[in-house]
């Protein structure tokens, strides 16, 4: 559960090779906090198609401790496909990397949701308007929201062997 992640980093708060867990915290909070800034409210989809970092680990955690539902995908996507998993899932958000912003933009658009990047936390010169660009001015402190065994952590896709990829909870 999100809650336990203060109690669990406490006992080793500055242990960790790039990050510590102090960083962890700080960080998802700081991502969490851009997160409900940009309207996401508990039970909201974020769909991220990223490249696997820190970031992304950083922005799940985020999910989880806003009472988000994280939606990953494959970045071996194509577009058709991202069209297909953000009309089925109706994210309130889509992250992608800032790459593939503008070959994404409409497809976030015809799905309803607002598109933004991941960026770079190490990179602030190439990360401009990213969450990880607004993430360095937001909180370092946020209010887990309370959530229960039963609640929908996240969403994910199967493959599609026999049809349609369909969401898995």
């Amino acid at each position: 559960m999100p809650s336990d992640l203060g109690r669990r980093f406490a006992w080793l708060p500055d242990r960790g090779a790039q990050y510590t867990y102090r960083d962890v915290l700080e960080v998802s909070a700081r991502f969490a906090n851009v997160l409900v800034d940009l309207g996401v409210r508990t039970g909201d989809r974020i769909a991220v198609q990223a490249e696997k970092s820190m970031e992304s680990l950083m922005l799940y955690l985020a999910a989880l401790r806003a009472g988000a539902v994280y939606l990953p995908l494959n970045t071996a996507y194509t577009p058709a496909e991202i069209d297909y998993f953000l009309s089925d899932a109706e994210p309130r958000v889509f992250v992608c990397d800032p790459a593939r912003a503008d070959g994404l933009a409409p497809i976030a658009a015809k799905s309803g949701a607002r598109l933004e990047t991941l960026g770079s936390w190490q990179s602030p010169e190439v990360s401009a308007g990213s969450l990880a660009d607004k993430g360095r001015a937001a909180p370092t402190a946020f209010d887990d929201v309370p959530r229960t065994a039963g609640d929908l952590a996240a969403i994910l896709y199967t493959s599609g062997t026999t049809g349609r990829s369909k969401g898995a909870m």
